[in-house]
C-alpha cells in the first residue's frame, strides 16, 4: 500500500517505519524542516530501542521517505495516517488543533479516494468530527473514508509492540475501508478487532484509564502496607497470580508518568463530564497518582529530618526505563522540591540528561555514570527503574555513599539484600 503518515513524533515515526518494514511504500510528513532533514539522513529525533536501525534499513531499501511537502504526500498515497499530538488542554480535554490543521491540509490536495486514519489519541466522536470538517470544505463524501486505529505502543518497546501486538483495533462505518486497514496488519497478527469508530476511540481511552487505575490501586495498597507492616511486593505477587487480575502494572512506586496515562485519564474524565457523567473512580486515580510523589518526599524528609544543606544523588530522570521521555516524570516534581528546601542534587540517567536539562532547574548537577554521583551524598534516591540500576554493585554504593541509605521510589531492590551490605533501605510499601 501507499501510505503517508502526518506527524513524525513518537507514534508517527514508529508507525511509518514499521509499516515500511512490512513492505509498504511510506511517506513521513512533518512541518519541522530540521527534523525531516535529520530523518532523511537516518537520524531519529527520539530514543527508542531498535528504531535507528530499522529507520536506516528502510531508507536504504527505498520503502521509506520523509518530506515537509504534504501535497506530495497526499497525492502519492491511498491511505493517510494522522499521528499528530493531541496535548492536554486547560481543563483536561484533548487539544485537537494539530489534527484540525492536518485535516485542513489534506482537504487542499484530495483529488482521489483516500482512507484517512486517526492514529492520534482523540476524544470519542472525533472521527465523525473529521468527516464533518471535510464535508464543510466541500469534499465529496465518496472521496474519503475515516478510520480509527488507536495505538498501544509502550515507550522502550514500541517496535516490538507494533510488530507483535496484543491486538489491533480498527473502527469505521465503511466496511471496505475497515477491511483495507485490517489487511495492513494481517502479516503480523490475526487478533484484529473490527468495530464502529466510536467504540474504537473509546477502547484506547478505556484501556489506558484501566491501567492507570491498576497502578494507583497498588500504590494505595503499598501505602497501607507501610502502616500495617506488610510487604507490597509479596502482596502484588499473590494478587498477580490470579488470572483474573494478572501481574502487569502491579509495581508499586512513585506513580505513573509519560505522555499517555496522565493525559488520557484527564481526557476521559473530560469526555465523561461533557456526557453528563461524573467519573468518580478515575478522578481518584489521578488524585492518588499526584499524592504518590508527596509520599515519596515524606519518606525522604522522614529520614533526613531536614532538607536544608543535604546532598542527594538521584538515579533516573526519565518517566520510565528505556526512554528519554521526561513528560510527567516524577523527577520533575521531586528534584525542584528538594532544591527549593535548600538541598543539593546531583543526578544521573543513561539517556535522558539532555532532555532533563531543558526542564529541571539550572542548579541541578549531573554525573557521567551511576557511581560518580554518590560521593559525599546523604542519600541515594531512585526515580527510574533502569536495568543498570537494578544490577548495581552494592559494595560500590556502600563505599561511595556517605549517608548509607537508599530511598527507592520504584521498589527495584530487595530490602534484605540491600541491608545485608550495611545500607538502610526505604521502599514504597516495603
Amino acid at each position: 500500500m501507499k501510505i503517508s503518515v502526518i506527524g513524525t513524533g513518537y507514534v508517527g515515526l514508529v508507525t511509518a517505519t514499521c509499516f515500511a518494514d512490512l513492505g509498504n511504500s511510506v511517506i513521513g510528513v512533518d512541518i519541522d524542516d530540521k527534523k525531516i532533514n535529520k530523518l532523511k539522513n537516518g537520524v531519529s529525533p527520539i530514543y527508542e530501542q531498535g528504531l535507528t536501525e530499522l529507520l536506516a534499513k528502510n531508507l536504504r531499501d527505498g520503502n521509506l521517505e520523509f518530506t515537509t511537502d504534504i501535497k506530495y504526500a497526499v497525492e502519492n498515497s491511498n491511505i493517510v495516517y494522522i499521528a499528530v499530538g493531541t496535548p492536554q488542554g486547560e481543563t483536561g480535554e484533548a487539544d485537537l488543533s494539530y489534527l484540525e490543521a492536518a485535516i485542513a491540509d489534506i482537504s487542499k490536495y484530495l483529488d482521489h479516494e483516500v482512507i484517512i486514519v486517526n492514529k492520534s489519541t482523540v476524544p470519542v466522536g472525533t472521527g465523525n468530527y473529521v468527516k464533518k470538517i471535510l464535508v464543510e470544505k466541500s469534499i465529496d463524501p465518496k472521496m474519503f473514508s475515516v478510520v480509527s486505529n488507536p495505538e498501544f505502543l509502550k515507550e522502550g518497546s514500541a517496535i516490538n509492540d507494533f510488530m507483535y501486538p496484543d491486538r489491533v483495533v480498527v473502527g469505521s462505518d465503511k466496511k471496505e475501508a475497515l477491511e483495507i486497514i485490517a489487511d495492513l496488519y494481517r502479516p503480523i497478527t490475526t487478533n484484529i478487532i473490527k468495530t464502529d469508530i466510536l467504540s474504537a476511540e473509546m477502547i484506547k481511552y478505556a484501556s489506558n484509564a484501566f491501567l492507570a487505575t491498576k497502578i494507583s490501586f497498588i500504590n494505595e495498597i503499598s501505602n497501607i502496607c507501610d502502616r500495617v507492616g506488610a510487604n507490597v511486593k509479596e502482596v502484588a505477587k499473590g494478587m498477580g497470580l490470579d488470572k483474573r487480575i494478572g501481574s502487569k502494572f502491579l509495581n508499586a512506586g512513585i506513580g505513573y508518568g509519560g505522555s499517555c496515562f496522565p493525559k488520557d485519564t484527564l481526557a476521559l474524565i473530560d469526555i465523561a463530564k461533557k456526557a453528563g457523567y461524573d467519573f468518580q473512580i478515575l478522578n481518584k486515580v489521578v488524585e492518588v497518582n499526584k499524592k504518590q510523589r508527596n509520599i515519596f518526599l515524606e519518606k525522604v524528609i522522614g529520614h533526613c529530618k531536614t532538607l536544608e544543606g543535604k546532598k542527594f544523588a538521584v538515579w533516573g530522570l526519565a518517566f520510565k526505563d528505556n526512554t528519554d521521555d521526561m513528560r510527567e516524570s516524577p523527577s520533575l516534581d521531586v528534584i525542584p522540591y528538594l532544591l527549593s528546601k535548600g538541598a543539593e542534587v546531583i543526578a544521573y540517567d543513561p539517556i535522558a540528561v539532555d532532555n532533563a536539562k531543558k526542564l529541571l532547574p539550572s542548579n541541578v548537577k549531573y554525573g557521567s555514570n551511576r557511581y560518580d554521583v554518590l560521593n559525599n551524598c546523604d542519600a541515594l534516591l531512585i526515580l527510574t527503574d533502569w536495568k543498570e540500576f537494578i544490577e548495581a554493585d552494592f559494595n560500590v554504593i556502600g563505599k561511595e555513599l556517605k549517608g548509607k541509605v537508599i530511598i527507592d521510589g520504584r521498589n527495584i531492590y530487595s530490602k534484605e539484600k540491600v541491608e545485608g551490605f550495611g545500607i538502610k533501605y526505604i521502599g514504597m510499601g516495603i
